[in-house]
């Protein structure tokens, strides 16, 4: 979903909510606004705001630890291509020539497809094009003919790295789904409408409250705008860098 179309969608609803109280308050009698409706008032903003407040925490938790999960994701990848390149180069330099450039072509071939550098669309992790080149380097890898206990054990990590990359890439691509229910997000926007809509049908109607309440759903829907953010890792503003696995890639021996 688009964060910025969802944000000014919050905002609208709230906002609206503020514009419809104040209304509400110019056509309803005084007599339904005395002292023990506005504690009844009070004591339902404070329910919905402590409602909203936690759902908003759970909301922004649930988003930050997705996308440090991804991000940490794609660092263990880099390291561990490193660390696979080196130990073929001790494998021997040339024996593993081929299997190496299969690495590189893979890992290129992925930082291309994820983060394309014509600016286009990127496309997700499972693409037939770095599970062929995945496959490729691991065939490459098989055909290794150790002589030596050295090498059947570098061989050996070199497997159980390899294995450890696939299963951070399905990882990965099974945890790039969105954490974040539409019907969760639903409840919350219609909380926070009514929560607004109780400010304005409470304040006075001048303009320092309605500037204060415009700021407050302004920063409400920023809020949700940087949850959305946060739970769409390679879209909008705030994306994961594709910086640590270039900086393998450039540390690849050919």
């Amino acid at each position: 979903m688009d964060s910025l179309v969802v944000a000014g969608i919050v905002f609208a609803c709230t906002f609206g909510g503020v514009v419809l109280g104040m209304a509400l308050r110019a056509v309803v009698p005084e007599r339904y606004l005395c002292a023990e409706s506005r504690d009844v008032l009070k004591l339902s903003a404070g329910l919905l705001a402590t409602l909203s407040a936690l759902v908003l925490g759970l909301l922004i938790a649930s988003a930050k630890s997705s996308f440090d999960t991804q991000r940490g994701g794609f660092h263990q990848m880099a390291t561990n291509i490193v660390i696979l390149d080196r130990s073929l180069l001790l494998y021997g330099k040339e024996e593993t020539k081929e299997t190496r450039q299969l690495l590189h072509k893979a890992v290129a071939t992925l930082v291309e497809h994820r983060w394309p550098s014509d600016g286009s669309r990127s496309t997700g992790l499972d693409g037939p094009e770095i599970t062929a080149s995945n496959e490729a380097f691991y065939a490459a890898l098989t055909k290794l003919t150790p002589q030596n206990e050295t090498q059947r054990a570098i061989q050996s990590q070199a497997f159980q790295t390899s294995a450890e990359l696939g299963r951070t890439r399905w990882q990965l691509i099974h945890g790039g789904e969105s954490s974040i229910p539409v019907p969760f997000l639903i409840v919350l926007i219609f909380w926070l409408t009514v929560l607004f809509a109780i400010f304005g049908l409470l304040a006075p109607r001048h303009l320092a409250t309605i500037v204060v309440l415009f700021l407050c759903a302004l920063s409400v829907s920023g809020a949700i705008f940087l949850i959305l953010e946060l739970d769409q890792p390679f879209e909008g503003l705030i994306q994961i860098s594709g910086q640590p696995l270039r900086n393998a890639l450039s540390h690849l021996v050919p």
